[in-house]
């Protein structure tokens, strides 16, 4: 792997909203309107962001009928993004923010929210 990789991932991680994406995505699968329902930004922040994450291969996405929804990558094509996303899973566990939103993730339901917003 090259430095631009290492580099790449390491931009990713420097936005706090991106932090926190990935932590919701460690929990969970969700689409655009969950995360931003989960984290009070706006919808195309939140795709700004994903696209971040994504061209650092921290997160990938699948199309399911009517939603697209993003995942932690399995870190298996860069050693970086395992490296990153394995301990990521210890990091920030008492953080009352990330807390806050990882307990949040059980009240989130797309149809509800895109209803919500399509009103």
């Amino acid at each position: 792997m090259s430095m631009t990789e290492f580099i790449k991932v390491m931009k990713a991680l420097s936005d706090p909203n991106r932090v926190k994406i990935l932590k919701i995505l460690q929990q969970q699968s969700l689409c655009v309107c969950e995360l931003q329902a989960g984290l009070g930004i706006a919808q195309p922040t939140v795709s700004n962001h994903l696209k971040v994450l994504e061209d650092a291969g921290l997160v990938h996405s699948r199309k399911n009928g009517l939603w697209v929804n993003y995942f932690v990558s399995d870190g298996s094509k860069n050693p970086y993004v395992a490296t990153t996303l394995g301990n990521l899973k210890h990091w920030l566990k008492d953080d009352p923010e990330i807390t806050r939103i990882l307990d949040s993730l059980p009240d989130l339901s797309r149809e509800t929210i895109c209803r919500r917003q399509s009103a």
